[in-house]
C-alpha cells in the first residue's frame, strides 16, 4: 500500500515535460500571434520580427530592408522561436513546479519580464539588431508568454495528476 500511494505522489520539485511541452507550444504561440498581429500597427513590416529571429541563425544578411517574405526565414524563424519557447517554459516550469496557481502566475509575469531583459539588454551583445525592438510591445508578449506559458504548466500538471488518481 506504501509503494501505491508513493507512486502517484505528485513529482514534487520535478519537471512535468509534458506540462513544460504545452507550456512552450501555447505560450510561443500566443507570444507570436501577438506579436504578428500588433507589429503592422506600429507601422513595421509582419515581417520584420521574424526575419530578426532568424537572424540568430542565419546572419544578420537576412535582416530588413527590404522585410519580404521568404520561406527559409519562415521556417528557421519558427524552428529557433520554438525552441526556444520549449526551453524557456521548461525552466519556468521547473520553478513553478508545486506551485499553486496564483503564485505560478505572478511567477511567470516576473519570469517574463526577466526574458525581455536577457533577450532585448543581455543577448544584444551577440545579436545587436534585437536593440532596435526595445519597446512595449516587445515587453508585453513576453510579459503574456510568462504568463500563458504558467497558466498552461499548472493546469496541464493539475490534469495529468487527476488522470493519475483516477486511475489509481
Amino acid at each position: 500500500m506504501a509503494t501505491q500511494s508513493a507512486s502517484n505522489a505528485p513529482s514534487s520539485g520535478r519537471l512535468n515535460t509534458t506540462a513544460a511541452l504545452w507550456a512552450g507550444g501555447i505560450g510561443g504561440l500566443l507570444f507570436l500571434v501577438l506579436e504578428l498581429a500588433i507589429v503592422p500597427l506600429m507601422g513595421m513590416s509582419v515581417w520584420a520580427p521574424l526575419q530578426m529571429i532568424s537572424a540568430i541563425v542565419l546572419g544578420s544578411d537576412v535582416l530588413p530592408p527590404p522585410a519580404a517574405f521568404s520561406i527559409g526565414v519562415l521556417l528557421t524563424a519558427l524552428l529557433v522561436h520554438f525552441a526556444l519557447s520549449f526551453i524557456y517554459a521548461s525552466i519556468l516550469g521547473f520553478i513553478i513546479a508545486r506551485r499553486p496557481m496564483g503564485v505560478a502566475l505572478g511567477i511567470g509575469a516576473i519570469f517574463g519580464l526577466a526574458l525581455y531583459v536577457l533577450n532585448f539588454y543581455v543577448f544584444t551583445g551577440l545579436y545587436p539588431w534585437f536593440a532596435e525592438a526595445r519597446n512595449a510591445l516587445s515587453i508585453g508578449v513576453h510579459l503574456a508568454f510568462g504568463l500563458s506559458a504558467a497558466f498552461v504548466y499548472v493546469r496541464v500538471r493539475a490534469s495529468e495528476r487527476l488522470g493519475r488518481a483516477a486511475t489509481a
